[in-house]
């Protein structure tokens, strides 16, 4: 079973990414998406969002190869952005270091996120998250919700998502795993806390589910 992690507005922030996203969409479509644009998109996920804009915007469905071509655009945007050891992004350090003393405890942690793959990767190198840690980011044709069940195929449960946006509830809902809120934009009847709240505070709201896991070899 892995414990599953959303990313942004999670485990931490990194600011101006939107800006950066359409940054990288005028650069390869000749014209920026307009704020409002951004916010009439329905999906929650890269691939969503950038098949949305391209389909309104062109009338057709977007390949993946140019998916692939927004993901290094947006990739080296962040990469200038956030250079190492600058500063520019925060770390919740309470939902980060439950994740941390969940592996340490040798239970499984996972981290499921809208973000295309690369851009993940380099987002949770940044925050400290080690590269061993089971990742999936933003792929064609899958919500949310899929990824998720992709992320816990073949794993014995009961397994969780920590999210702190309505569509991590509602992809958990669908996926039939309970979710765990992070931070106060996510209201519900699911269990809620700060993203600056204590680590052991996040283990306590999952040690019910973890009681019953043998941990893993």
């Amino acid at each position: 079973m892995p414990i599953c992690f959303d990313l942004d507005g999670t485990l931490g922030h990194f600011g101006g990414g939107y800006t950066l996203l359409r940054e990288a969409l005028g650069e390869l479509w000749g014209g920026e998406p307009g704020s409002e644009e951004l916010r009439r998109c329905a999906g929650s996920t890269d691939w969503e969002i950038v098949e949305e804009l391209h389909r309104n915007r062109f009338g057709r469905d977007l390949e993946e190869a140019h998916y692939l071509e927004f993901q290094e655009a947006c990739l080296s945007r962040f990469e200038g952005a956030f250079p190492p050891g600058a500063s520019g992004h925060a770390v919740f350090t309470g939902p980060l270091g439950a994740l941390r003393g969940l592996r340490a405890r040798g239970f499984s942690v996972a981290i499921v996120s809208g973000n295309a793959p690369r851009l993940l990767d380099f987002k949770l190198e940044r925050l400290g998250v080690p590269p061993e840690v089971p990742r999936i980011g933003s792929l064609p044709r899958l919500s949310r919700s899929a990824l998720l069940l992709r992320m816990v195929a073949g794993c014995r449960g009961p397994h969780a998502y920590l999210g702190d946006r309505p569509h991590d509830a509602e992809a958990a809902q669908a996926a039939g795993i309970p979710f765990v809120g992070v931070g106060d934009r996510v209201p519900g009847d699911h269990p809620v806390l700060p993203e600056a709240a204590d680590p052991e505070a996040f283990l306590q709201v999952l040690a019910p589910g973890l009681s019953g896991l043998r941990i893993r070899q």
